[in-house]
């Protein structure tokens, strides 16, 4: 594997697809994904609702914001030569290190370990870009300085929040999620980094499938931890069946849009893959709730069966309205086509209120919004 200069890839290169390096970059982060699941399965348990919501918001947001930095950079600049490997392991080990720190900003509002780990993450970033203004010419190479220097300025940001007290920590998380949002915004205005559509989309679809893979883990093992201690497999099936209900039909949802023919330029693409904060966010707190339903099922966690149900049916509804607004409205025809994810939201969420076979009742609603959706498509289909 040679050095070669890192020059833009073209973004109608036929057959571009996820390398073993981006799948190995997504897996690591599943790490810090899991800690943020899990520190917010403990919040919502001993009834810490608020508390666990935010911290779980500002904690996924470094997750998201890192694997977004990398993954666009690297649909338009990945050379796969040795300095770019070194350069994305660094990265990963940045990301490691993030996790490692995120039960201490959750739990303390300590964020020392996990803004270490997020400037490895972005110092390796920033000489990515660097290298690429280094190749680049004209407005390409005044794009790549600007992400450069929009990477050191948050960089800055960050050590300066860690100097701050710690009462006004989570506002200046909330500037800097400003900032660190307004680069792309920035660097982007006069001309566009040549990320690849096809890419693009399948990166975010990837990372989807691993949130989703996570999430299954972690309710599987709450069921197996909740049988080995209480054998309550009365209580325990159906939330197992309605949770598995609901990843099956968020993945079916989902996916079942050519997402790639909207997102092609960054009018469409920027809130597109900024909304995927939604998207993942809500997908990864469909396990914690399913993890705080089992242990309320049990007697172990400290909040109503009404409370228990509201932390699944709550990002099941947001993820469903989310994949609506984000995607699949665009793509449907018809007011049944426009209204069936909208409506299927509601109900889901309606569905904390039915008592203790809720989780069960909200993925049999999910489960019956996929079969609607494959039946008005088949028609649709037939009728043209």
């Amino acid at each position: 594997m040679t050095y070669v200069p890192m020059i833009a890839r073209s973004p109608d290169e036929g057959h571009r697809a996820a390398t073993p390096l981006e799948l190995f970059f997504d897996l690591c982060f599943v790490v810090a994904v899991a800690q943020a699941g899990a520190r917010l399965v403990h919040a919502l348990a001993e009834g810490h609702v608020g508390a666990g919501i935010s911290g779980y918001l500002f904690v996924f947001f470094g997750v998201f914001w890192a694997w977004v930095n990398f993954s666009w950079f690297a649909s338009a600049y990945d050379t796969d030569d040795v300095p770019y490997r070194i350069a994305v392991l660094v990265q990963i080990a940045g990301v490691l290190i993030y996790a490692a720190g995120v039960p201490r900003a959750f739990d303390a509002n300590d964020w020392t370990i996990a803004v270490v780990g997020y400037l490895v993450m972005r110092v390796a970033l920033t000489a990515q870009w660097l290298r690429a203004a280094a190749g680049e010419r004209g407005a390409a190479r005044r794009t790549a300085v600007k992400y450069a220097v929009g990477l050191l300025v948050c960089q800055v940001g960050w050590v300066v929040l860690l100097l701050a007290p710690d009462g006004m920590r989570r506002w200046l998380f909330l500037v800097m999620v400003v900032a660190e949002l307004s680069v792309p915004l920035i660097a982007e205005r006069q001309h566009q980094t040549p990320w690849h559509a096809h890419h693009i989309v399948e990166r975010y679809g990837l990372f989807t499938l691993i949130v989703l893979g996570e999430t299954i883990s972690a309710s599987t093992i709450a069921v197996q931890s909740a049988l080995d201690e209480h054998e309550a497999l009365g209580e325990l099936l159906p939330i197992a069946a309605g949770g598995l209900l609901l990843v099956f039909a968020a993945w079916w949802i989902y996916f079942a849009v050519p997402a790639h023919e909207r997102v092609t330029g960054n009018r469409s693409a920027l809130p597109w893959g900024y909304g995927h904060f939604v998207i993942l966010g809500s997908a990864a707190a469909i396990g914690a709730g399913i993890e705080v339903a089992v242990e309320q099922a049990v007697g172990k966690a400290h909040v109503s069966t009404s409370a228990a149900n509201l932390a699944v049916c709550v990002p099941a509804a947001i993820f469903l309205a989310a994949v609506w607004l984000l995607h699949s409205r665009h793509f449907k025809r018809g007011a049944a086509q426009q209204l069936l994810l909208p409506v299927t939201a509601l109900l889901v969420l309606g569905c904390a209120w039915t008592g203790g076979h809720a989780v069960l009742w909200a993925g049999l609603v999910a489960a019956l919004a996929v079969a609607a959706g494959v039946t008005l498509q088949h028609r649709a289909r037939s009728a043209a």
